[in-house]
């Protein structure tokens, strides 16, 4: 694995391989010994294997949009979230 990131690192780095087409990048990988899985992602555009290989593990997170907020909590004067001309907001205030 430590070679896979050095050969992207170097990609990276490298601005004629990062532009470069392709066939001449899964050429210059190939002649470097890089991993089955970097070349597939090279080749074929197949990130997955690449990712296997660097042990990535898909964050799942857990949104819960039931939860409520001050959205329809009314001003005292006025439309909801709307000031009074010529008073400072509360948190100006102290």
């Amino acid at each position: 694995m430590s070679d896979t990131i050095d050969l992207l690192e170097a990609i990276g780095k490298n601005a004629a391989l990062r532009h470069a087409p392709t066939e001449e990048l899964a050429e210059v990988l190939s002649e470097a010994n890089a991993s089955e899985a970097l070349l597939a992602a090279v080749r074929q555009g197949d990130s997955s294997l690449l990712s296997a290989e660097l042990g990535h593990h898909p964050l799942r997170v857990n949104h819960d949009y039931h939860t409520g907020g001050n959205e329809d909590e009314e001003q005292p004067d006025g439309e909801p979230g709307e000031e009074s001309p010529g008073e400072a907001p509360d948190s100006l205030l102290g």
